[in-house]
């Protein structure tokens, strides 16, 4: 389809399903326009994403960085104009006004979007700086082919077991800091600054990981991961100022992910399918989001404290950080048990 059209099937989707908001009834209604919302947000996020790459594969984590940063800090930009819509105008007509916006500016943005021509090429200049660290497959997967090697499905349960951490400070931040005791003031200011943080973290590890490699750059941000929950569960308690400090370490290496998967999807089996194949692997997202949620709750519930949770949390991101080091010594993935593609560096494949 090519990203202008898709992005622009992007748009009208947020457009209608959010606009649609305004007007819904019953509690099945807001499913299916939230649902189309959603789907409409992620050809945006998926085809932004893999249009970047495609155009700078020289730093494919800083782009996505920067990609991902907009999407996830850029609401911390737009909360007051929201706050300010649903105060004065009600829940509806915030909908409707923000619904309209989005549409027309991702339909908008989307006129100027496309890959580029087989005429492109990394400059000279920009290959002598390409870091030899970074593992790059000069095969192109498709979707179907990526989803024969096993290390779509490593990097899928990696997925799923860093991102819990992130997704249960998130869904539970208000339960959380209810039973620490923190006031809604803190509570605000830690998930707003959580936000910035977080999007400041995407840029950050992305741009790291275009020096060190992805995989290190993958097990540095997951080790420290777990210290992180740990230091929310033993420090976040004592007081407002500490439970903003805390989370704000546990968003900022957070972030890390959602630079670094766009990224290694794209080293592991080519940016020509980048949209489709890391669409797959987002999923895992969903998986970690019910975690998170669901049986969070659940254990709080069981137990009376969020220990377990926080406990459980890091543990996760302890063996995330270790599955990193099993795939960093496995050979690039192949498209036959014959192949053995060589580990190239950009210079040489780009």
């Amino acid at each position: 389809l090519g990203p202008r059209l898709f992005l622009s099937m992007g748009g009208i989707l947020v457009g209608i399903g959010w606009t649609a908001l305004a007007y819904v009834q019953t509690l099945s209604q807001l499913y299916i326009f939230y649902a189309i919302a959603g789907v409409g947000a992620a050809f945006v996020y998926s085809g932004s994403i893999a249009t970047a790459v495609k155009w700078f594969p020289d730093k494919r984590g800083t782009i996505s960085g920067f990609i991902t940063a907009g999407f996830g800090a850029g609401d911390a930009l737009f909360i007051p104009i929201i706050t300010y819509l649903i105060r004065t105008k009600g829940y509806s007509s915030a909908f409707l006004y923000t619904g309209i916006g989005q549409g027309l500016v991702i339909l908008a943005s989307a006129q100027y979007l496309h890959n580029p021509g087989p005429e492109f090429k990394v400059s000279a200049a920009a290959k002598k700086l390409l870091s030899p660290k970074i593992r790059r497959n000069p095969a192109q997967f498709n979707s179907l082919e990526m989803l024969t090697t096993p290390h779509f499905y490593l990097l899928f349960i990696t997925f799923v077991m860093i991102s819990v951490g992130g997704a249960m400070i998130t869904v539970q931040g208000a339960p959380v800091a209810r039973s620490f005791n923190i006031s809604a003031a803190a509570l605000t200011s830690a998930l707003v600054l959580g936000r910035l943080f977080n999007g400041a973290g995407r840029i950050f590890w992305g741009s790291v990981s275009d020096y060190i490699g992805r995989e290190m750059a993958m097990f540095i941000p997951y080790s420290l991961q777990a210290l992180s929950l740990v230091a929310v569960l033993v420090l976040g308690h004592r007081s407002g100022l500490w439970f903003n400090i805390t989370l704000m370490i546990v968003f900022f290496i957070w972030g890390s992910m959602f630079s670094l998967f766009p990224a290694i999807i794209g080293d592991y089996y080519g940016a020509d399918n980048a949209t489709s194949n890391y669409g797959f692997l987002y999923m895992a997202k969903g998986v970690a989001a019910i975690l998170a949620g669901w049986v969070a709750a659940k254990l709080f519930q069981k137990f009376g404290n969020w220990n377990w949770v926080f406990y459980g949390s890091a543990m996760l991101a302890v063996l995330a950080s270790l599955l990193v080091l099993v795939i960093r010594a496995m050979p690039l993935p192949g498209k036959q048990a014959s192949e053995s593609p060589a580990e190239v560096s950009l210079a040489e494949a780009g």
